[in-house]
């Protein structure tokens, strides 16, 4: 991880980069210069937007299976400044507008990426 957050999470990240290029090499220069426009505007900080992802993430249970990019954007929330708390807050909160076993998925998974937790 970086020490500090990138000023674009995905155009300063060149491992996640490389990592979206090994699924693909178009594959991976498309999602670099689309996501990497929206993670350029400005008026939403890049904690944020990560914290988005990791919503769209529940919503959509893309926490799973080759590709998946749940592992990715933690790590992404992370490297912005997010902490575990806060991510594991998101996803109690997604419990009430995604439902509790899409959110209980993804707590499996942070577990997974991370470590177990105490809390």
């Amino acid at each position: 991880m970086t020490d500090t957050p990138y000023q674009n999470a995905v155009l300063d990240d060149k491992a996640l980069q490389a990592g979206l290029n090994s699924i693909n090499p178009k594959f991976g220069d498309f999602c670099t210069r689309v996501a990497g426009e929206a993670w350029g505007l400005p008026l939403i900080d890049q904690k944020t937007k990560a914290l988005i992802t990791i919503a769209v993430d529940v919503v959509n249970q893309d926490q799973t299976g080759a590709g998946n990019p749940f592992g990715a954007h933690v790590t992404m929330a992370m490297q912005q400044g997010a902490t575990r708390e806060e991510i594991e807050e998101l996803l109690l909160f997604m419990c009430v507008y995604a439902g509790f076993n899409k959110a209980a998925g993804c707590f499996g998974m942070l577990n997974e990426i991370l470590g177990s937790s105490d809390g």
